[in-house]
């Protein structure tokens, strides 16, 4: 890909070959350090060391950028020994991935727990903010994670947790959202790169796509996407025959049927009245086997910035409950870029940063579709909500 982000591409994915190491040596073990957060979303030791490494490799490189990942490290601090048991997968897979001389760790248990709480609290170089206390698991708002910086990394270390420790589809998601406002720092920021791993998604990988869909060769794959560049794929590890160097492919854009009947569906939702009155209305059967239906957010997005689908909607059954900034930055991009159109219930755009700093506070559900058919399909979701669950129907 011929970017202004070559640079920031060559980090990531060096970044992202060592993660995935990281989640792979965890993957392995039958104790994977799990441990509830105040959501009773889990996490594991994968979870914390992947975002201490991603942390530390981009700060070394861009040091006046900011940051959000969805972990703090309050257990950490809390139990010495998932604190040493994070340190040592850090520390045992530091040279174990290609191109390590583009990466980074932390230089102590500390710095490393420091690192990891950058991510909530905006800090670093590139941002001072102290943060607010949130519901959203982690203790922190973020809201003013980029009040300094012009730019802002969103790191979702392990996304789709309860796949992860079963041993199925997971992501390891690295976004880039860049300041676009004139007058400084401190305004709205756009997502302009998204690279996203799936360690155990193959390259090649043909449509329905559960979270079973596991990659028998071990190779998985890197969705990468710039704004303006389009979308493009490559395997996570070089596959037999392949050389060093993965080979890059361009996926091509969505073609321009002029009907939805023949859709793909990326997932079910949260409300399922909803989506099967939704499917109807598209003239689509609800649950077919022709469906994609995978858990993990970021992996949805893969499988549809791939192809591999073509529509979803989902959203939660309370209009309080928000969505969490590090499942859809970036990883929305890869869809976007092969003429993919993305909005909420209410039709609006995905509002990243104006509102809040770690969770989608301004929008209700997610509403993904063919640019062109975007709106059938808004329309349908609005009127089997309208049918469904008038209570939730913004006036």
């Amino acid at each position: 890909m011929d970017s202004p982000f070559a640079h920031e591409l060559r980090v990531a994915f060096a970044a992202l070959e060592r993660a995935a190491k990281i989640s792979q040596a965890v993957m392995a073990r039958s104790d994977k350090g799990t441990v509830s957060k105040e959501d009773l979303s889990p996490v594991t030791v994968a979870d914390f060391a992947v975002q201490a490494l991603l942390t530390a490799t981009f700060h070394a490189t861009f040091p006046g950028d900011g940051f959000v990942g969805e972990e703090s490290s309050a257990k950490l601090r809390e139990s010495p020994a998932l604190l040493q048991r994070v340190w040592d997968v850090l520390v045992e897979t530091a040279g174990a991935a290609s191109s390590s001389s583009l990466c980074a760790i932390p230089e102590s248990k500390e710095q490393m727990c420091d690192m990891i709480d950058w991510c909530c609290t905006g800090a670093g170089s590139g941002g001072d903010g102290e943060g607010e206390k949130s519901d959203d698991g982690s203790g922190f708002s973020g809201a003013r994670r980029s009040r300094k910086s012009r730019r802002t990394w969103v790191f979702d270390p392990i996304d789709g947790t309860a796949n992860f420790v079963c041993g199925e589809l997971y992501a390891i998601n690295i976004a880039l959202l860049k300041d676009y406002s004139p007058h400084g720092p401190g305004g709205k920021q756009v997502q302009v790169l998204g690279v996203v791993a799936c360690p155990n998604l193959a390259v090649g990988t043909q449509a329905p796509v559960t979270n079973s869909s596991v990659d028998p060769d071990g190779a998985g794959c890197i969705v990468f996407a710039a704004r303006g560049y389009g979308t493009y794929v490559r395997s996570l590890f070089p596959r037999q025959g392949e050389g060093s160097e993965p080979a890059i492919q361009r996926v091509p854009l969505i073609a321009q049927t002029e009907v939805v009947d023949k859709a793909t569906v990326a997932s079910s939702s949260g409300l399922d009245e909803v989506h099967d009155a939704a499917m109807a209305r598209l003239g689509l059967s609800a649950r077919r086997p022709d469906d994609s239906d995978v858990y993990p957010w970021v992996v949805q997005y893969v499988v549809l910035g791939l192809g591999l689908a073509d529509v979803m909607f989902w959203a939660y059954a309370d209009r309080k409950q928000l969505a969490k900034i590090w499942d859809h930055a970036g990883a929305m991009l890869l869809y976007e870029e092969v003429g993919g159109k993305i909005t909420d219930f209410d039709g609006l755009d995905i509002n990243l940063t104006e509102v809040g700093g770690r969770t989608l506070a301004a929008n209700y559900g997610i509403v993904a579709a063919p640019r062109h058919l975007h709106h059938q399909v808004l329309q349908a979701v609005q009127d089997a909500m309208r049918e469904k669950r008038p209570d939730l129907v913004m006036d």
